[in-house]
């Protein structure tokens, strides 16, 4: 293990920072989230790494930013009656989230600096943890190209779905993969188990991550607020307009009810086989954690229920999307344990 090639005190002390890192991140999906659902993304029209980490000064500056963002179609189709007031309040959101990135990188930069400095890191530690820094510089980018495609448009009045997924989907892999490294510097014992059990958690961690994925594309559609019924959708068991005949086969990533329906149908897959596994998993070593994993993705789904009925207010849909997370992590320590653990006999497994 990564652990063995440094020592106890460099791994103690970096796990501590990994851990900050980590709880950064997962805020930082949080308040992204809060910064989708009160529309305050496309209220920054530029993006400047350094200058705007200040924000505007005096009426005069608040008057160039909301000119600016008047260039919008979002505002022009959209928010044309807003007043000054109300777009601050989105401006703020936008630029905590921005500023908190920024801080991410700091905290990482000075991190990995002062282990450096301390001769902490084996060359393998310094380039996984390098990459996880850039990991986190090209978030930004990545950041920036989805806001883009809302403020060239002419007729978007938000961000591109997939382009929101992809910063999306990369926030959960800096998360995902901060965690890994935090678990590689422990001193768990590995617990004996089988190829069985590992299928099961490469399983649960796949379809969690696409699930979670889907999830961002029903958010950038504000598909959760267009069918609020259950278990049918508006009505019926499946929605006739699944695809959308303007959009095609991009209905998939683009039209309201078939990424809901997408969302739900593998919701109910997950669900069952959680459930499954962890019955299967009885009485093994790894039987508690998959317990644990079922109980967690059940309070996901009864959640996302109750979210979806209530029509997606913004504390339940941040609930949601917090729990999400909690539940990938869950499963991604769950297949870290199974990668980590020698493997049993075949004969050994039971059922």
């Amino acid at each position: 293990m990564f652990a063995n090639a440094i020592s106890p005190i460099a791994a103690r002390w970096i796990r501590r920072w990994l851990i900050v890192i980590g709880l950064m991140v997962y805020a930082m999906i949080l308040i992204g989230g809060a910064t989708r659902l009160t529309d305050s993304g496309l209220s920054i029209t530029e993006w400047q790494p350094i200058t705007g980490t200040l924000p505007p000064f005096g009426e005069a500056a608040w008057l160039s930013e909301f000119e600016k963002y008047k260039q919008t179609a979002e505002y022009q189709q959209q928010n044309y009656n807003m007043t000054m007031s109300e777009f601050q309040f989105i401006y703020w959101w936008e630029w905590g989230h921005r500023l908190f990135g920024r801080l991410i990188g700091l905290v990482a930069i000075a991190g990995f600096v002062w282990f450096a400095a301390k001769k902490w890191l084996t060359k393998a530690w310094a380039t996984r943890l390098l990459v996880l820094i850039a990991l986190g510089g090209l978030q930004g980018f990545i950041g920036w190209w989805m806001v883009a495609s809302g403020i060239g448009e002419t007729t978007r009045v938000d961000v591109a779905p997939y382009r929101l997924m992809t910063h999306f989907g990369l926030a959960l892999f800096i998360i995902a993969v901060t965690a890994w490294f935090w678990l590689d510097l422990g001193e768990r014992e590995p617990e004996p188990t089988t190829s069985r059990t590992r299928l099961f958690a490469v399983i649960l961690l796949a379809t969690i991550s696409v699930q979670m994925l889907s999830g961002a594309l029903v958010a950038g559609l504000d598909a959760g607020r267009t069918y609020t019924d259950w278990p049918l959708m508006a009505g019926e068991a499946f929605p006739s307009n699944y695809v959308d005949p303007q959009l095609g086969v991009r209905s998939l990533f683009e039209g309201r009810a078939a990424t809901q329906f997408n969302h739900r149908i593998l919701a109910y897959f997950i669900w069952g086989f959680a459930i499954f596994a962890a019955l299967h998993q009885r009485g093994t070593p790894l039987g508690r954690m998959f317990a644990v994993i079922a109980g967690l993705v059940t309070l996901q789904a009864l959640w996302g229920i109750y979210t979806l009925v209530s029509a997606a207010p913004l504390p339940l849909a941040l609930i949601h999307q917090g729990l999400g997370v909690i539940v990938l992590l869950a499963a991604l320590q769950l297949t870290w344990m199974t990668s980590q653990s020698p493997q049993l006999a075949r004969q050994a497994v039971p059922g």
